[in-house]
């Protein structure tokens, strides 16, 4: 065994020991929890603008883009752009492929940084209901120029409208590629800490991404990445598409 692999067998090891290390989740359960009122993801940005992420969900979203190569990333939610300006970056490290982002309300300011960015000839923007027959019918034909497809769903979180962003573009992605649903951990929080919100326990992305699960049988839960991460707002929410053999 040569260096390069035995570290990447020790990491392996390390990762497969944190899912029964108690003490280590609690932390980083609690942790996440103290932290989404202070509003800690909001503090962050890539290369200029804000991303609204925990940078350990970042580094994740750069190692599946990195190993699986789409070409097209899909994203629901736009907001300040962070994400798009961010998956928009490391597909131009690999020397291609295009974002597509989908919100239904693109803010005059946040579409004037985003088209100004240097970065802004890889992104394409849809304003819009991600789920409705409009939007998606422009998502498809979009979508037909592309061979490798990865995305993203970060908009609504009502489990209504996750269901059906699930049903609406798990087809889209390709086999090996990655949906990956943010703000599952709502489902483990506290539900007082969305009192203004529409979504909470019993109705978030989590609860989504089960029922979507008991029927589709063409993802799975990458479970090495949440366990890798300990602090995310996406347990359960890294779904890869199986290949068929």
């Amino acid at each position: 065994m040569n260096s390069i692999s035995e570290f990447q067998k020790e990491c392996e090891q390390r990762i497969a020991s944190y899912e029964k290390n108690m003490q280590l989740r609690r932390a980083a359960d609690i942790f996440i929890a103290e932290s989404v009122i202070p509003k800690y993801s909001y503090n962050f940005t890539w290369l200029g603008r804000p991303i609204i992420q925990y940078p350990q969900d970042m580094i994740a979203v750069q190692e599946i883009i990195w190993q699986t190569k789409p070409d097209l990333i899909i994203e629901t939610g736009i907001a300040h752009g962070g994400s798009l300006i961010f998956h928009a970056s490391i597909l131009q490290l690999l020397g291609r492929g295009k974002v597509l982002g989908i919100d239904l309300d693109i803010r005059k300011h946040n579409r004037s940084e985003i088209e100004n960015h240097p970065l802004a000839n890889m992104i394409t923007m849809l304003e819009g209901s991600s789920t409705s027959p409009e939007i998606i019918g422009k998502v498809v034909k979009f979508a037909l120029d592309f061979k490798k497809i990865m995305v993203v769903l970060d908009s609504n979180h009502t489990y209504d409208h996750v269901i059906k962003e699930l049903e609406l573009y798990a087809p889209i992605v390709s086999e090996g590629s990655y949906l990956i649903v943010f703000d599952t951990f709502i489902e483990n929080l506290p539900p007082s800490l969305y009192p203004d919100r529409p979504w909470e326990k019993g109705n978030n992305p989590m609860t989504a991404v089960r029922n979507f699960l008991n029927v589709s049988k063409d993802f799975e839960v990458d479970r090495n990445i949440q366990n890798k991460l300990l602090i995310t707002t996406a347990p359960e929410g890294y779904l890869r598409k199986k290949k068929i053999n």
